[in-house]
């Protein structure tokens, strides 16, 4: 699989971590949004496009925000979840979002980093 096209779109503000977000396209044929560039303690990196994770109350069906204990539709109290049980000793954005989409092998993460992160660097130059 290869990366044909990468697109960049800068964010203005300095002081924040997040610093664009890329749109991927694969082969000419798939394409993938909102990949993020944020700049970690250890440099910059990406973050795969995520969607917040919810929970179904079980007597309206409402879905709620993962953790809540009592359903914002009908005031059901929630079960908890036994990977919410699980998940107390990793930190609540790591386990409240999941990745849309994702590189299997951390060959192609590699890779798809390098790329986006050589465009970002091109479009911000165009700024400078």
């Amino acid at each position: 699989m290869e990366i044909t096209e990468v697109r960049v779109i800068l964010k203005d503000s300095p002081d924040k971590k997040l610093k664009a977000y890329a749109t991927v396209t694969f082969d000419n044929v798939f394409v993938v949004r909102d990949i993020k560039v944020i700049e970690g303690t250890a440099g910059l990196f990406i973050a795969m496009p995520s969607r917040k994770v919810k929970q179904a109350c079980p007597r309206c069906a409402y879905k709620n925000e993962l953790r809540s204990k009592y359903c914002n539709q009908c005031a059901a109290p929630l079960p908890i979840e036994a990977s919410a049980q699980r998940a107390e000793d990793i930190p609540a954005s790591q386990t409240e979002h999941k990745d849309i989409a994702h590189p299997i092998t951390q060959s192609f993460r590699e890779s798809l980093q390098k790329k986006v992160l050589e465009a970002y660097t091109q479009e911000k130059s165009k700024t400078a």
